[in-house]
């Protein structure tokens, strides 16, 4: 179709202004292809706002990703989307760019719900919807358990337009008639397969209950179970199912297990530590007291090391993410906690100090590296006790986790 002399010219000017923002220095390390096999769309052929490009382009977007090429114009058009993309291949902006877009600031409400499993998932969702939105006057609050109700219901009374959240929180505020959600009609669920579970699906429903009868509803994750299926059967209307994930591990994560007796885990993490260039790691425990235990072990050994689990003060939870994603500290010893979504880039290596018990959990720690089509090493640390999961999860995953070299190449992980 012909486009207008206004349309080319709008173009023309936006072409312009954005060779003239102070963009950040252009990111030339090697990425894989689950970010880079894009169509060569580029951000203004949706016909955003100015305002929103301008945001999109000093946050350093420089052209959408796959998995933002496909969601993106589906969500602009009010599509309910039910999208499975691998970790770290952009789908916080893959959702927050068409909420933003279809944002009336001129009203006072609610008009979006970004739902998330975690706080620090809420924190940093809040944070890209914050820097993309930064020029179109849009108010983003965030509201999580383990802080001041007060404080939350202050913040209510002011101007709200997206609110992003934790489930037990806003269903508190919903129901306090604080959150007014009659005026929400687009509701994002990012780590859906986790907000679906057992621990979340009554509040879901309780929520989704609550939001106008037309709405927009858009799960994003990178893995579906059988839940997911019987929700969307449920409450999505004509979904549109994107899936980008024709094979569940990430192509820039380059995979390695170490045959250990437990006793032996701690020197053969201090090994590792002396012969791989980590940038940041994050090693994972299974338990909460593992976690801090194996922290104190670290610093013992004279390395940097924090250390975060769901049983600790979300304030000192809240500083220990915000250190570490600044790069204040190398390491971070962390249980399951940390692994839905937390987007820190610098990390090229995740070690499993602890193998997890199913293929969800791996493919999700493991995704905390690689991110965003950079290089990452997983190393496992694997004792007779698990030798049986470990073929179980390559046999689930389609992918081979190969016995560690004496010496890992450093072009397998370093971009």
């Amino acid at each position: 179709m012909a486009q207008s002399s206004t349309a080319v010219a709008q173009r023309g000017e936006d072409a312009e202004w954005k060779g003239k923002l102070a963009l950040p220095p252009k990111d030339t390390r090697i990425r894989t292809e689950d970010v880079t096999a894009t169509k060569g769309c580029q951000f203004e052929d949706y016909f955003l706002k100015r305002e929103l490009l301008m945001g999109i382009f000093e946050k350093g977007f420089e052209a959408p990703s796959p998995i933002q090429e496909e969601a993106i114009p589906i969500a602009l058009a009010g599509r309910d989307i039910l999208a499975r993309a691998k970790n770290g291949t952009g789908k916080t902006a893959a959702f927050c760019i068409p909420v933003l877009e279809r944002i009336d600031p001129s009203k006072n409400e609610i008009q979006a719900l970004l739902l998330v499993p975690t706080r620090e998932l809420a924190l940093q969702t809040a944070q890209v919807c914050k820097e993309l939105g930064k020029y179109l006057g849009i108010d983003v609050v965030v509201t999580t358990g383990g802080t001041s109700l007060k404080d939350d219901i202050m913040r209510f009374h002011s101007s709200v337009h997206v609110v992003v959240a934790t489930p037990g929180r806003i269903l508190d505020l919903a129901q306090k008639n604080v959150a007014k959600l009659g005026t929400c009609k687009v509701l994002v669920m990012d780590e859906a397969d986790k907000l679906l579970s057992e621990d979340f699906q009554k509040i879901v429903e309780e929520l989704i209950s609550q939001l106008p009868e037309e709405r927009q509803i858009m799960l994003f994750s990178a893995t579906f179970p059988v839940t997911v299926k019987q929700f969307k059967e449920k409450f999505l209307k004509k979904q549109y199912v994107i899936n980008l994930m024709d094979e569940l591990t990430l192509k820039g994560v380059t995979q390695y297990y170490a045959f250990v007796e437990e006793k032996q885990k701690v020197h053969c993490l201090n090994t590792l530590f002396s012969k791989l260039s980590i940038n940041q790691s994050i090693i994972f425990c299974n338990s909460v007291n593992r976690v801090e235990l194996l922290a104190k072990k670290i610093t013992e050994l004279g390395y940097s090391c924090f250390y975060i689990h769901a049983k600790m003060l979300q304030s000192h939870r809240n500083r220990v993410f915000h250190d570490f994603r600044n790069g204040h500290c190398r390491n971070l010893v962390s249980s399951d906690l940390f692994t839905r979504g937390i987007d820190i880039q610098s990390v090229n290596v995740v070690i499993n100090f602890d193998f997890p018990k199913n293929s969800e959990t791996y493919l999700h720690r493991v995704g905390r590296s690689g991110r965003f089509g950079h290089l990452g090493l997983a190393v496992n640390l694997i004792t007779y006790d698990d030798r049986l999961n470990l073929y179980k999860i390559e046999q689930e995953l389609g992918t081979e986790i190969k016995a560690i070299p004496p010496q890992i190449e450093e072009r397998l992980y370093c971009s």
